[in-house]
């Protein structure tokens, strides 16, 4: 019998500028060609805008899900990203995903939780 181990979770908050934080047409652009290129299977997803162009997306995965909320006010975002490892180890592609989202976001990370589940 093989043994499950649920998955990786990082949660975190980063810097980045506010044209990033406020854009989430190219978020969720960016969001889908990650989808596709980690071989993730996207099953819904939810993106709002707030009247101060602050935005929040939850993109639901047949390996859990992924989500950020943006605060160009402060120059902030939240975000977070689990993926089971129900058929396949996905920590790498966690961290993968997560560097990722630094980089288009051209962001500075402020704290950074991995929950092993």
């Amino acid at each position: 019998m093989q043994l499950y181990t649920p998955g990786l979770h990082i949660l975190a908050t980063f810097r980045a500028p506010a044209a990033r934080l406020t854009d989430a047409t190219a978020c969720r652009a960016f969001f889908d060609e990650q989808i596709s290129r980690l071989g993730l299977v996207k099953v819904g997803q939810v993106y709002h805008s707030f009247p101060n162009q602050s935005f929040t997306a939850v993109v639901g995965l047949t390996e859990s899900h992924l989500s950020i909320h943006t605060w160009p006010e402060f120059g902030q975002a939240t975000f977070d990203v689990f993926l089971s490892n129900y058929q396949r180890d996905n920590s790498a592609t966690v961290r993968r995903l997560y560097a990722e989202t630094l980089r288009f976001f051209e962001a500075t990370e402020l704290s950074k939780t991995e929950v092993a589940r």
